[in-house]
């Protein structure tokens, strides 16, 4: 499942609408009781970066199910495959399983983020059931309008200091590097995943600093904008809390935490950490994720 494999885009956004038809390397897995989500929002993929934990979004993709699926930006790493190519089969198995879910009927959402902004361009169109929007409104099962949106709009560094942002995203894949080497350990003592980074940025106080002011200015958008709550994705760090007045949403990312936001059928809202439930499932039921990580 590690071997390079075809980029699926040859340069045309129609490329995603005929993916479908492919055959990825692996199948879809046969699970029995599916979870049932009315929604479902995942963002910072990273596809076409090492750092991507593809294997366990895979997993994700083959347990779970829903009506609506967002992908709220940095699906593909553009900014990585410019500097150099990777492109693993794995990869491919997840456009793969998101393309036929649209196949199958899920509304699917796209929008991109500043790592996957050649779709940008696309805004508007609809290409294999994958509609590609700047932002979005959800609308929740018992009425509340939220919001969705990937976030690095609101990134002064981003915006401002684009140099940096790029000089950052180096020592960020250098610190992915090695929390792959990290877990390699950690899997050959039967240990659960464990995000070095994600611990990292929790210990450094510029960072906590950085992210509490960012979830700040986008509910500050959002109030201003009339809606009950916000999602983002952007800043890799999954949480749900109330700023001033606002329900402040991230669904963080399948890099470092593996997590997911999902709305239930009765509008209950939950974030997903995807390794922790594999790690509370028997043991025999996580070894394909385990063989192939």
């Amino acid at each position: 499942m590690g071997a390079v494999t075809t980029f699926p885009f040859t340069g045309d956004i129609t490329d995603l609408a005929t993916f479908a038809a492919s055959r990825p390397s692996l199948p879809e897995a046969e699970i029995a009781g599916r979870r049932q989500y009315r929604t479902i929002w995942i963002s910072d993929v990273h596809l076409g970066t090492r750092g991507c934990n593809a294997e366990m979004l895979i997993d994700f993709l083959d347990h779970v199910d829903s009506e609506k699926m967002y992908l709220v930006g940095d699906i593909f790493d553009g900014w990585q495959l410019k500097k150099k190519f990777y492109w693993p089969a794995s990869h491919n198995d997840i456009v793969w399983r998101i393309m036929k879910r649209a196949k199958r009927g899920t509304r699917i959402v796209y929008i991109p983020g500043n790592h996957d902004e050649m779709f940008r361009q696309f805004t508007g169109l609809d290409f294999g059931g994958v509609k590609i929007k700047r932002q979005a409104i959800h609308t929740t099962v018992d009425g509340r309008r939220l919001l969705v949106l990937h976030g690095d709009e609101f990134d002064a560094i981003t915006l401002s200091h684009r140099w940096l942002a790029h000089a950052g995203d180096f020592a960020y894949h250098a610190m992915m590097t090695l929390n792959r080497w990290v877990n390699l350990y950690r899997r050959a003592l039967k240990l659960p995943y464990w995000s070095l980074s994600k611990y990292a940025k929790h210990k450094v106080k510029n960072a906590v600093e950085f992210i509490s002011n960012f979830e700040e200015i986008v509910a500050h958008e959002a109030k201003s904008r009339g809606v009950d709550g916000v999602i983002a994705g952007h800043i890799h760090t999954a949480d749900h809390r109330m700023i001033d007045g606002i329900a402040y949403y991230n669904d963080g990312d399948w890099v470092e935490g593996c997590t997911a936001l999902v709305e239930h059928f009765d509008g209950r809202m939950e974030i997903l950490h995807w390794a922790d439930e594999i790690a509370r499932r028997p043991a025999e039921t996580g070894e394909r994720v385990a063989a192939a990580a």
